[in-house]
């Protein structure tokens, strides 16, 4: 895995900008492309017809199009639908596009996807990528302003992206703030296995459990921000959340397996009032403040590779 960090800003020519999902992610990709004048112009493909007016009506987008028209001499698609969906999508995209078009996705699993367009003519104008951000919301009016500022972006088998393609993407994610590693699609699954998808499980699982409580209501009466905070994730929506745990099922398995162990450590240092025992797992949990707080240093500063890589002309 490597990492790149970048903080300079450039001057960006007419880009014309295709958006397939118009919820949480692509909308905020949509307000931010636009703010930075990256998109001189963003066309919105969404099969909820409620969610593509809706973004129309918010300015999100420029126009509504069909898949078939979206892809269609634009610069720059943006694949930000369910990854289940993108199975199906992702295929018929590199079908239609010309020749110099780039094609992202913003999927959290990769392994699935990046295999089912391995051989594609087309392959080498797509660069699956990871933003690590979201929010619990989903739809238009979820979009944020702002969302993807100092997190981190995934790029996933970068060798098999034409370096143009790369590059644009690079600079994309560098307008919006992001740091970007770089990693196989089978390292991404299995890291983001545990720092995204099993929290999520957990949360579904917390909140399960609370709800099954014959006497819930009091629960939830008494329900306070740290609570509320952690069982946050589970209002993410099924249709998104479902396909990431099927294709990443296996990665998915072994987070929970391991995250089950430590809590069964829990349970039996409560129960067999090894208080010493307790104290400590606590404190070592406490560890984890450092490694959040303190700057990564594998991020390696490296902008001048990127203006020499971006080579889109006017």
């Amino acid at each position: 895995m490597r990492f790149r960090k970048f903080r300079s800003l450039f001057l960006y020519q007419k880009m014309k900008i295709t958006i397939i999902g118009l919820g949480l992610i692509g909308g905020s990709l949509a307000k931010d492309l636009r703010k930075y004048k990256f998109a001189t112009e963003l066309i919105g493909v969404d099969a909820n017809d409620i969610h593509a007016n809706q973004a129309l009506e918010m300015g999100l987008v420029d126009e509504l199009a069909t898949l078939e028209q979206g892809i269609k001499d634009t610069d720059l698609v943006i694949v930000a639908i369910p990854v289940d969906k993108e199975l199906e999508v992702l295929p018929k995209i590199l079908d239609g596009i010309k020749n110099g078009t780039t094609v992202t996705d913003m999927g959290s699993t990769k392994k699935v996807i990046t295999d089912k367009i391995r051989t594609h003519v087309n392959r080498k104008n797509f660069v699956p990528t990871h933003p690590m951000s979201g929010t619990e919301n989903s739809g238009p009016s979820a979009a944020l302003e702002g969302l993807f500022k100092e997190k981190i972006a995934i790029i996933c088998d970068s060798e098999d992206s034409g370096p143009q393609h790369l590059a644009l993407i690079e600079k994309m994610l560098q307008l919006l703030g992001m740091d970007i590693a770089y990693m196989s699609s089978d390292e991404q699954d299995h890291s983001t296995a545990f720092v995204s998808h099993l929290p999520h499980a957990a949360a579904f699982a917390l909140a399960n459990a609370v709800q099954a409580k014959e006497d819930r209501n009091i629960i939830f009466d008494l329900a306070s921000g740290g609570f509320r905070s952690t069982v946050r994730l589970a209002k993410s929506s099924s249709s998104m959340w479902f396909p990431i745990f099927q294709q990443n099922n296996h990665y998915v398995v072994d987070s929970l397996d391991v995250y089950i162990k430590h809590l069964q450590q829990f349970r039996d240092a409560l129960k067999n009032e090894e208080y010493k025992k307790l104290e400590n797992l606590i404190l070592n949990a406490n560890k984890i403040r450092t490694i959040l707080d303190g700057e990564n240093p594998h991020f390696i500063k490296n902008e001048e590779k990127l203006v020499k890589l971006y080579t889109k002309k006017q």
